[in-house]
């Protein structure tokens, strides 16, 4: 016959506050509520939640680790700093280089600005738009302005620039994407189909917009191979010039006259462009036969070459999205500059 201690209760109430103490975290007297451990909890998985699959190791691709040095080379561009470049030429109609900042003023609105950034020969990138009226296929010169612009790429692309090729008829295609391989370049000029009509606006329009997107801190170029018989253009001039404007691309206009004379040819879009190339501080080209294209390119290509860049902060700064009138000198010489006459100022 077994006989039951009177103190069993007691001992299986002290077993069970052992247990638990030993399954929960020791409390900490001298700590507030908020830093007492907390007991684990066992994450709870569904019944009907089905396992992981296991992961093949070639199959993983960790997240990238951004690269320190990529991070310092970013340059924070402050909005209101309003950059110009300029072509300085002698009364030679040479390139001018080597000017000092004290050669310089720079003016908005009529009242003059401090200039905050000056580089006498500017390293930044191009971003090339070449634009070929595919309608001058119908001339028996057309392989003189294809090899021609299969040469000036060539010799313009440096290190960092991007071109992109177009061919515009009553449409506007780009017949190669932006980038440096000269000789994928090369060959989609050399092999532009023929078409009819002429969108002159439409190219400037899309070129323009085209570049506006390519990012900061690159100059942006557009070069136009063209008879400038404007005749199929879904938009018109003042959303092309607008366009270019906002863009601060410069446009460069070579113009190949089939008619010297004006009475046998149609002049509007030759007007129109330029007054375009001269807003925005570009150049116009009328070779006398397609063999002076070769001359033109790298009279484009020195220029580009040797341009000066002058950057200010608007003083006063003028209201938000309205046009600014923008006029540079140069000072102690015969000199001409060309440069963009306008921008259009951003939000406030």
């Amino acid at each position: 016959m077994s006989v039951k201690s009177p103190h069993a209760p007691l001992l299986l109430v002290f077993a069970a506050l052992l247990l638990g103490r030993s399954a929960t975290p020791q409390s900490k007297p001298d700590r507030p509520p908020w830093a007492q451990p907390q007991p684990s909890r066992p994450a709870a998985t569904p019944s009907n939640t089905p396992a992981p699959a296991p992961v093949n190791p070639g199959d993983y691709s960790p997240d990238p680790v951004p690269d320190p040095s990529q991070e310092r080379g970013k340059i924070r561009v402050n909005v209101n700093l309003v950059s110009v470049l300029g072509s300085v030429l002698d009364e030679h109609n040479r390139p001018a280089p080597d000017l000092p900042i004290e050669a310089f003023q720079i003016f908005e609105e009529g009242v003059q600005q401090k200039i905050e950034v000056f580089e006498s020969e500017t390293q930044q990138p191009l971003d090339l738009a070449l634009m070929i009226d595919a309608s001058l296929s119908a001339h028996k010169e057309i392989s003189f302005e294809q090899e021609a612009a299969a040469h000036f790429i060539r010799q313009v692309l440096r290190s960092g620039d991007r071109l992109a090729v177009y061919a515009f008829d009553e449409n506007v295609t780009q017949v190669a994407a932006f980038s440096d391989n000269v000789s994928a370049l090369q060959e989609a000029v050399r092999k532009i189909p023929p078409g009819a009509g002429t969108s002159i606006y439409d190219a400037v329009l899309l070129a323009s917009t085209t570049l506006e997107k390519r990012g900061d801190n690159r100059r942006r170029v557009i070069i136009m191979v063209t008879d400038a018989g404007e005749t199929t253009s879904h938009s018109d001039f003042d959303s092309a010039r607008k366009a270019a404007v906002r863009s601060g691309a410069l446009l460069y206009t070579i113009v190949v006259r089939p008619i010297k004379s004006e009475s046998g040819r149609n002049t509007a879009g030759e007007h129109a462009l330029e007054t375009m190339t001269d807003t925005t501080g570009g150049a116009m080209f009328y070779p006398d036969s397609p063999r002076d294209l070769d001359i033109i390119f790298d009279r484009i290509d020195r220029e580009l070459r040797t341009q000066y860049r002058l950057a200010y902060y608007p003083n006063p700064r003028g209201p938000a999205n309205t046009y600014r009138t923008i006029e540079v000198k140069v000072l102690n010489g015969d000199y001409h500059v060309r440069h963009r006459k306008t921008y259009l100022t951003g939000p406030q």
